[in-house]
């Protein structure tokens, strides 16, 4: 999966350098528009393409932009008291033209405007009445056919860019910069996807089939990340009150509650496509909400939107994103129903507005539109996934796509399909790959081996001293079916050996089949979170908040067959024999006989079920990456522990349900919450009852109890509930000392109940610092995020069992995290 996205990455940094016909681009325009005399700005001021119905207006400050591929060489300015203005322009290319409007002559009678009689507030009223028989998401079945087209484009490229060493290889390919006409900025575009399909919707019983015919990404054939140019996974519907873009919910303009966020204006009117049409702009009534500034064309009869442009507000709490704007047109089917026609989306990325970032565009346009009872074979097929490619849709010939496409490329546009392997053939391209890589995936690859993670090659703790790894795994290269990996570290104080090995061998890639071997002899944390810190790390080892002693020698060997029915539903079944042997910090006492035991020994086999609706992945040769659900993944582990097989010493059944949400609560933010309940049958000693997660580090960790510590409580039969709610600066932007940093307010709480019913004091003593739970176990806290926009930092209390001894009541607890 990696080669994919790194490739993205190594985009930024190369682009196309084909020539293109410059007459085949959109004319471009922006400037700004004042007033003659005074030179103040004038705001909701009209800019049109002559001969078409293409406009906007300008923002409050004055500023417009427009594009379109029309063949119109004139742009015509009005406003309401000023005189009307013509402009020729250069069709085909970017310009930044000013306006400076004359007051007309005509006096206007005085207007009388009374409180509550704004028209813009009638005609909104009516659209909001309205919305159930305007909005496309509401009927109850539909298809149509979809092209989609993503763009990728560096942002900023000014001559200091160009001069960049790793550049130099490459300077012919700034031959080719073009300008946005929404940010003024230039650009290189480096990506570009296209993906033509067939959507079908059913509301009663709810379902949806996307059928791909034709999918192309620059460099890339991978239907894994195809899916997701796609119609299903990137849409906002103006019509819902809250629109998701980059997991945060904006308002919409025609939300039902729109009059407490924005301010509307009635700025025109006129004929679309023989529809009578009013024009009406709107801002936000309040700083840093997640709103936007722009205007809309509402039908007079039906009061269907017709077609809406709108704004990211300026200072809206949003990271790497510095400007955002939403295009949605809308056109009349059987000429009562009102469907999508186009939808366009554009996005500035980076960090700053001088920056080098990444400017992402998409368009989306609709075609053979059909309203009313959906065929129910479509339905019928074996796949379970909701988008089915085609045989050979990544394959298609470029005949094929000009046929398809319901919008041209522009030459430039299909030059990017030879960037990637022309920019190969240049050698330094290789080393700026490599040195990508080793990066971001922490692995330096060779022809057939990939060493590392490389933050693994040092770490520290009481029980080795200094810690040596060194590992990796096979490459792509040398085979596409199995992985293997291996590695062998040392440490300098208990004069140790440890090692491991394994494979994974891919059975099929969709739906997921795979089985796998790991061994490992080396050393262990019991009741450690799996997503905290793992303990060979240079990272947790400097964070760490006691001495690192309680580790444990162990020896294992695992096999594993992974069966996935369909995306989101699997089955893994395991089969793991383990040795975990006693040390000088983690002694096994047998009770009967005050003896130190030198092993336990366990053979068990486990049935993990998982099932996550809807959820998507990216894949690769063998990792995949899932990129979530909206709905709650349910995890089922069933264990049997088989005495006597291999010298197993204990027979125990174990059974471990987790269920895992999170859910917007707009304009609240959004709230996880994690249950976790389990239950052991047998008498077993205290290594293998359920050790409950702690965390002896400075890292805050969604899956352990960030205030208990390792070897703290056990259990046989347990229940946990952890809530956490992101605000997102709900009340911090409301602050204005607070309102500049762009703080994110987080509530967090967590706690347990549990208990030991059978006697594993009986078998083996505890260690001192072990116990079962009487009451309940707390801890909670409120927390601070973007933080210089990766930081978090929460302050937790413990709230139960305070008169253990070592323990912390009050602890500081960091976190590094991307998020927009």
């Amino acid at each position: 999966m990696k080669k994919y996205l790194i490739y993205i990455l190594v985009t930024i940094f190369i682009s196309s350098f084909f020539k293109y016909d410059i007459y085949s681009q959109p004319t471009k325009i922006r400037g700004k528009i004042i007033d003659n005399k005074t030179k103040e700005t004038l705001p909701f001021v009209n800019i049109t393409f002559k001969g078409t119905t293409i406009g906007t207006i300008t923002d409050e400050n004055g500023n417009y932009f427009i594009q379109s591929r029309t063949k119109s060489d004139t742009i015509i300015v009005s406003y309401v008291g000023y005189k009307t203005q013509k402009r020729k322009i250069s069709i085909a290319s970017y310009q930044n033209i000013n306006f400076e409007l004359e007051s007309s002559d005509i006096a206007l009678n005085e207007i009388v405007v009374l409180p509550g009689k704004n028209p813009a507030h009638r005609i909104l009223r009516k659209i909001i009445s309205n919305k159930k028989k305007n909005n496309p998401a509401k009927l109850n079945a539909f298809s149509y056919e979809f092209y989609n087209k993503l763009e990728f484009d560096i942002s900023n490229v000014d001559e200091k860019f160009k001069k960049k060493k790793v550049f130099k290889k490459f300077q012919f390919i700034f031959d080719y910069i073009d300008t946005s006409v929404v940010t003024g900025k230039s650009y290189l575009p480096v990506l570009i996807t296209e993906t033509v399909a067939d959507y079908h919707f059913q509301r009663r019983p709810r379902k949806e089939r996307e059928i791909v015919k034709a999918s192309k990404i620059s460099g890339i054939k991978n239907t894994s990340i195809a899916q997701f140019t796609g119609e299903m996974y990137l849409d906002a519907n103006i019509y819902d009150n809250f629109m998701p873009i980059f997991e945060k919910s904006f308002i919409s303009p025609i939300a039902n509650f729109g009059l407490l966020t924005y301010k509307y204006y009635l700025i025109d009117s006129m004929f679309i496509d023989k529809h009578w049409c009013y024009q009406i702009s709107f801002k936000p009534r309040r700083k840093q909400e997640l709103t936007f500034t722009g205007d809309f064309w509402v039908a007079d009869s039906s009061f269907a939107i017709v077609k809406v442009k709108g704004k990211i507000a300026t200072d809206a709490n949003i990271n790497f994103v510095n400007n955002l704007v939403v295009e949605q047109e809308f056109t009349q089917i059987n000429d009562s129903i009102w469907f999508y026609k186009r939808n366009h989306l554009f996005i500035d990325f980076n960090l700053g507005d001088k920056s080098t970032g990444l400017f992402g565009r998409k368009t989306t346009s609709y075609k053979n539109i059909k309203i009313g009872k959906i065929n129910s074979s479509i339905f019928e097929t074996k796949a379970k996934q909701e988008t089915i490619f085609e045989e050979g849709s990544t394959e298609k010939d470029s005949s094929y796509w000009n046929n398809v496409r319901h919008i041209k490329l522009s030459k430039k546009e299909k030059a990017i399909y030879n960037m990637v392997d022309s920019i190969k053939n240049v050698p330094v391209f290789n080393t700026i790959m490599d040195v990508i890589t080793f990066l971001f995936s922490g692995y330096y690859e060779t022809k057939y081996f990939e060493f590392g993670p490389y933050p693994t090659f040092y770490s520290f703790n009481e029980v080795e001293g200094s810690r040596i790894r060194i590992g990796g795994r096979t490459s792509n290269t040398f085979s596409k079916k199995i992985m293997l990996n291996t590695h062998i570290a040392y440490g300098t104080k208990d004069e140790k050996f440890k090692f491991g090995a394994g494979f994974l061998y891919m059975l099929k890639k969709n739906p997921r089949k795979t089985f796998g071997y790991q061994y490992l002899n080396d050393i262990e944390q019991l009741g450690q979170s799996d997503n905290l810190f793992f303990t060979a790390n240079i990272l947790s080892s400097l964070l760490v908040r006691n001495p690192i002693y309680k580790l444990t020698y162990i020896e294992s060997h695992k096999l594993h067959y992974e069966h996935e029915w369909y995306s989101g539903f699997s089955n893994t079944l395991y089969l793991k024999h383990r040795q975990i042997f006693s040390t000088d910090s983690v002694p096994f006492i047998h009770k009967s006989n005050n003896m130190v035991r030198n092993r336990i020994t366990t053979s068990e086999i486990k049935l993990n079920t998982r099932y996550a609706y809807n959820e998507k992945f990216i894949s690769g040769e063998f990792d995949r990456v899932s990129i979530g659900t909206e709905y709650p993944i349910l995890n089922l582990d069933i264990t049997m522990g088989i005495p006597n097989l291999l010298e197993s010493d204990y027979e125990y059944y174990k059974f471990e349900f987790s269920l895992r949400h999170y859910f917007e609560i707009p304009p609240f933010g959004w709230l996880r919450y994690i249950i976790k309940t389990g239950k052991l049958y047998g008498n077993v000693p205290y290594p293998l009852l359920h050790l409950h997660n702690g965390n002896e580090t400075y890292a805050f960790d969604i899956n352990s109890f960030n205030m208990m510590n390792y070897y703290e409580f056990a259990s046989d039969i347990y229940a946990s509930l952890y809530i956490e709610h992101h605000l997102d600066g709900f009340f911090l932007n409301k602050i204005p000392l607070f309102r500049k940093l762009k703080l994110r307010e987080i509530i967090y709480w967590k706690g347990v109940i549990g208990r030991i019913e059978s006697k594993p004091e009986e078998i083996m003593d505890y260690p001192v610092s072990l116990s079962s739970f009487g009451t309940p176990y707390f801890e909670g806290g409120f927390g601070i995020e973007n933080i210089f926009k990766f930081i978090r930092i929460d302050a937790i209390w413990r709230f139960s069992y305070l008169d253990k001894p070592d323990i912390q009541i009050f602890g500081i607890r960091a976190k590094l995290q991307i998020i927009f």
